[in-house]
């Protein structure tokens, strides 16, 4: 320790949030309340007091915030971050000298009203109140010479007065100075031997999408009216008020590039794709299949790939004009970035390096045993060319963003390098702060988490596979509490052209209405694929050898164009609308921090509630998760969590249906049928 270290008195340690010692940011949203709480302490019985200091990164002035003491030397306080973007934050503790004496004054002035001496003993405590006195003379002199204006004024003044008050010399007093007096001398502390917390603690704050958003995901190839025709933008441009009609704000489409001739897969994945399969969007890259169809991608140096369109969907004015439109009527295009390639991709000629050479060499496809994709080659990111690679990838980002994109979903990402990603999502989001990226990552949790430290803004989960109450709340109370959620964004999606899960090839259209309620109120990001959601389909692919059953989708848009109305009778586009809707109203569904499972005597109902911080907006849901059967029980409600008492009557209104029922107490009778009823989504007032 440093001498001059040696007078800095007050202690603090176990500041949070932070994550992994301020290596990497938790993450915020704009214009939200940022709440701090640290143990800070100090050797004997001085008062202490603290603050919060914090700033923009990019600011070298530091904005500074009262922290507040609790129990057992925890304090609290808090910030409002006022702009996205990068921020830091500290603490700092001194012993507070003024409060002290004030204290210490107090309870002599206390004891005196209390005492009858007289005499000797008189004298003595006049002349110990007078020196008290001039101790707090000294504190507020000194801090009038810290002040400026009037409050310097106002603070000499009151220096003066004391002085005054020990010249009289009484043997009585009545406590001095008043509240206005106590606020000044914090405003001007003394931090000689302050103690400030060693390191500045990152936060990256998004803006307000990042952390409530609803997302709908369409293949523009199948979007066509006319039958059997290759859909277009300008398609896609016309379901854009159907789409943002149901609720959504983001728009997601797989990847819009050129697609791979050799070894294109057909339906069904099928190995002899035919001379009209249009193969699988993710198979980037065909060279030959369009001649510069723009001059951005011309100038890009990547004709035929990442930075290209395939020629049927249109070209890169028709795009811009789809984002223009699809921002008009409050949505956001998402694009789906894949960071792989076809043996057609211009890269693969141009830098053989940036892919694994086999012995032979050939270049190593995609594999995942016993699975093949020979239409696909994977990156190799021990590549010794990796800081071209690296470049050119941060690149693709940045040509998108120039075309007014500024979501991203980016396909499977833990299988890239875990420093290019620290890498390129802070450079980005150095430069576009209000960019979102969305990572498609079914992978090992402590993978998938390590992403979200790295920058990336939402990420799929394991919802599609957690099925039962105990499996639901398990999981989410480990994804909606610190330390997790303070980084870990979820993002629901019940299916995905990827993923049809048993539940739903099993449960049908009851199914598919008990998931998309769960996901839709369980997070505040979540998603469908549709028109295959709205129409439930739920037929599965035949499963692969050596498989009993598959969660692949039986004719896969994957691999073909399928046309089809998500308005065909039993369509869900009135549950969808009709959640979205809800959604929006409720603030307590914004976020997930206030989510909290209920008891409920019946297993396969669950119960839990979300509410806004002051108990403004109260949401109380029930589910049943059983797609045959009517299922019925009684709650056993935390009633503190909703903010009523136990002898009161409170009103709650069914969302879903318009219906109004008064409970009062933990115990309230729920009864839901699958397909009619599947569940209550109450809204609670008193």
């Amino acid at each position: 320790m440093k001498l001059s270290e040696g007078r800095k008195r007050v202690v603090i340690e176990d500041v949070s949030p932070q994550l992994d010692g301020g290596r990497h940011p938790v993450r915020r949203v704009v214009d939200n309340e940022i709440s701090v709480k640290a143990a800070i302490f100090a050797d004997g019985h001085d008062l202490l007091a603290a603050r919060l200091l914090y700033r923009p990164k990019s600011e070298r002035r530091w904005r500074s915030a009262p922290m507040y003491p609790g129990d057992n030397d925890l304090w609290q306080g808090s910030f409002l971050p006022g702009k996205i973007g990068a921020w830091v934050f500290t603490i700092q503790g001194w012993i507070d000298r003024f409060e002290t004496w004030a204290s210490d004054l107090k309870k002599r002035l206390g004891a005196q009203a209390a005492q009858a001496d007289s005499g000797r003993d008189a004298i003595a405590d006049a002349y110990d109140l007078a020196l008290a006195l001039r101790t707090g003379a000294i504190h507020v002199h000194q801090a009038a010479l810290r002040a400026r204006g009037a409050d310097q004024k106002k603070l000499a003044e009151t220096a003066r007065m004391l002085n005054h008050l020990a010249d009289e010399n009484r043997a009585a007093y009545n406590y001095p100075l008043d509240q206005d007096v106590h606020r000044l001398m914090a405003a001007y502390p003394d931090l000689r031997y302050a103690t400030q917390f060693d390191g500045e603690l990152p936060v990256w704050v998004d803006r307000e999408r990042a952390c409530f958003s609803s997302w709908y995901e369409l293949f523009p190839r199948s979007s066509s009216p006319l039958p059997g025709k290759h859909g277009t933008f300008a398609d896609v441009e016309q379901q854009l008020p159907e789409i943002a009609g149901m609720g959504f704000d983001i728009l997601y489409l797989p990847p819009i590039h050129p697609i791979g001739r050799t070894f294109r897969k057909g339906p069904n994945n099928a190995m002899d794709a035919g001379p009209d399969a249009p193969g699988s969007p993710w198979a980037i890259g065909d060279r030959e299949a369009v001649a510069c169809a723009s001059v951005g991608a011309s100038r890009s140096g990547d004709c035929g790939g990442h930075k290209s369109i395939h020629p049927e969907l249109g070209t890169f004015a028709d795009f811009d004009r789809l984002v223009a439109a699809a921002n008009a009527h409050g949505l956001e295009i998402a694009l789906d970035i894949a960071f792989q390639c076809s043996p057609d991709h211009p890269w693969v000629t141009e830098h053989p390096s940036w892919f694994v050479i086999r012995p032979d060499g050939s270049i190593q496809y995609a594999e995942n045993p016993p699975k093949k994709y020979q239409d696909i080659y994977p990156l190799n990111f021990e590549s010794p060319d990796w800081r071209c690679l690296w470049n050119e990838l941060y690149s693709v980002f940045e040509f998108w963003i120039g075309h007014g994109v500024r979501v991203f979903r980016v396909d499977n990402p833990h299988t890239k390098a875990l420093p290019f990603w620290e890498w390129c999502l802070d450079k980005l989001n150095s430069r576009y702060p209000d960019v979102i990226f969305l990572a498609e990552a079914f992978t090992r949790p402590h993978v998938m988490y390590a992403l979200a430290k790295r920058g990336f803004t939402q990420s799929y989960t394991y919802f599609t596979w957690r099925n039962t109450k105990a499996e639901l709340e398990s999981y989410l109370e480990e994804i909606t509490r610190p330390p997790v959620s303070d980084y870990f964004r979820p993002n629901f999606w019940p299916n995905t052209p990827d993923i049809l899960h048993k539940t739903l090839q099993k449960g049908g259209r009851p199914a598919f209405m008990h998931r998309l309620i769960l996901a839709a109120t369980l997070s505040s990001n979540y998603g469908i694929y549709g028109p295959s959601y709205e129409l439930a389909e739920s037929a599965p692919a035949r499963p692969a050898p050596g498989k009993t059953e598959s969660e692949e989708y039986l004719d896969s848009e994957k691999y073909e164009i399928r046309q089809r109305s998500r308005n065909a009778p039993g369509t869900l586009v009135p549950l969808i609308t009709t959640l979205n809707w809800i959604r929006r109203a409720n603030p307590a569904l914004h976020r997930n921090r206030s989510l909290h499972f209920h008891g409920i005597d019946n297993p396969n109902l669950l119960c839990y509630s979300k509410s806004t911080a002051g108990f403004e907006n109260i949401i109380l849901i029930a589910v049943n998760l059983d797609a045959f059967d009517e299922q019925a029980g009684w709650t056993n409600l935390d009633l503190e969590e909703l903010g009523v008492s136990a002898e009161e009557s409170f009103l709650m209104e069914d969302l879903l249906t318009g219906a109004h029922f008064t409970w009062r107490g933990r115990r309230n009778y729920v009864a839901l049928r699958p397909g009619l009823q599947p569940a209550h989504i109450f809204r609670l007032t008193r």
